[in-house]
């Protein structure tokens, strides 16, 4: 208990820090906007799976965080001031390549703040490869799962219109999740590919749950 305990302490902190450093580019360089969270008021504390188009590496699942914090905080359409930063959504874990969260001090971060990372069967060090399945992400997944809700993005890639990877089906299948589809838009117009470097101000963020 004590350990478990101590460890949604450091995903809160984290999430946090991640939260507050890039709140600006989310929210005052740019505006986010979304629709659809009335679907989130009752569904289950567990098993919940989201899926999502995929548009930079880490904006869209930051905002995804920022918005299911600041709905538990009821903010009901915008951010505002970023006070639910201090009252977060804990229970949220989200899929990501291992290796993007290596790629920087902010990403090493946000992994404590809950990520699954796996490593992917198709990519590794920006080149094309084919290896087996990562064993141990079942297991990651699965119990991600059982405790809380958990983000994944079945493109497994950034690049636009690309084709869902068989990996989420076999999740569905596997844990019989409710699964809630998010769209999103405007990630790839504000941000540069990491999503972490602002190309452009005045982009209206959109999601819809």
């Amino acid at each position: 208990m004590i350990k478990k305990a101590g460890e949604k302490l450091v995903k809160r902190l984290m999430f946090s820090t991640v939260g507050l450093a890039t709140y600006p580019g989310i929210n005052m360089l740019n505006k986010l906007e979304w629709s659809g969270t009335e679907h989130l008021k009752n569904l289950p504390k567990t098993n919940v799976l989201f899926v999502s188009n995929h548009q930079t590496y880490f904006a869209d699942v930051i905002c995804f965080l920022q918005v299911f914090a600041a709905v538990r905080n009821r903010r009901n359409k915008k951010l505002g001031l970023p006070t639910y930063l201090f009252n977060p959504e804990i229970n949220v874990q989200f899929v990501a390549a291992e290796e993007t969260m290596k790629s920087s001090w902010l990403a090493r971060i946000f992994t404590l703040a809950g990520a699954i990372t796996v490593k992917r069967s198709w990519r590794a060090a920006g080149q094309n490869v084919q290896r087996g399945l990562d064993e141990n992400a079942g297991d990651k997944i699965g119990e991600a799962l059982k405790n809380g809700w958990l983000i994944n993005f079945p493109q497994g890639t950034t690049k636009a219109f690309a084709e869902g990877r068989k990996g989420t089906g076999y999740i569905i299948k596997e844990h019989q999740p409710l699964v809630v589809p998010i769209t999103i838009n405007g990630f790839r117009r504000a941000f540069d590919k990491t999503g972490l470097k602002l190309k452009k101000r005045g982009t209206r963020l959109k999601i819809s749950f």
